[in-house]
């Protein structure tokens, strides 16, 4: 794997934002429309409803302009099989065996990240595969995640390793800025966006600006 390790290096460029959205597709057309007016997102992640697979891709279908025309990929959580038919531009995928299954699939033409990785091994078996980011940090299905201290020692060693991108998954504002200053390329919010009391819009520039103030700090 040695092959993916990256020379001495210039400095990694600015992180941008990851938004997670909620399950609940209730309003989210509206609510995504206001929080990408009105910060820089690189990413959605679309975290599909349960429900019968064509009500899915009719959802991802109807969503795909509000993310896309924004410049902003859209990004299926799972669901591999789904993603050419719903208009995304890839997919997120939980573990090295499902990135493993789904990359001859949709390499080279669709965004294909990787997380759930519990260990170094499997990051870097990730990367060599053909992940297109790993990320680090996100809750599992019970919700439970690693500790904040694990999270950003992750980021930090594979920032100063490795050139493919990582996420870093903050579960609050406050993690956003020592995520950036990680090493973290993409910072992943979702649930202290739209549980935010404040609104959609007023948390994500709130995350926004504390990906600035951690830039000015570096």
């Amino acid at each position: 794997m040695a092959s993916r390790e990256k020379p001495a290096e210039p400095r990694r460029p600015v992180a941008r934002l990851y938004l997670v959205t909620p399950q609940d597709p209730a309003g989210l057309a509206e609510r995504l429309a206001e929080a990408l007016d009105a910060a820089d997102v690189a990413a959605v992640l679309l975290r599909l409803p349960q429900g019968e697979e064509r009500a899915r891709i009719d959802h991802a279908k109807a969503l795909a302009p509000t993310v896309q025309n924004k410049g902003a990929a859209l990004l299926l959580d799972g669901h591999a099989d789904l993603a050419v038919r719903a208009g995304a531009d890839g997919v997120h995928l939980g573990g090295v065996e499902a990135l493993t299954a789904a990359l001859p699939m949709l390499k080279p033409a669709y965004i294909v990240g990787c997380g759930r990785l519990t260990t170094r091994h499997d990051a870097m078996v990730a990367g060599e595969a053909g992940a297109d980011y790993v990320m680090f940090g996100e809750p599992d299905a019970t919700g439970r995640r690693p500790s904040f201290n694990a999270v950003a020692e992750r980021v930090g060693w594979w920032a100063e390793l490795f050139d493919i991108p990582c996420v870093g998954f903050a579960a609050s504002l406050d993690e956003v800025e020592p995520l950036a200053a990680a090493g973290a390329d993409f910072i992943a919010v979702g649930e202290c966006i739209f549980a935010d009391q404040r609104g959609d819009a007023a948390a994500i520039a709130d995350a926004a600006h504390r990906l600035a103030v951690a830039e000015t700090i570096a």
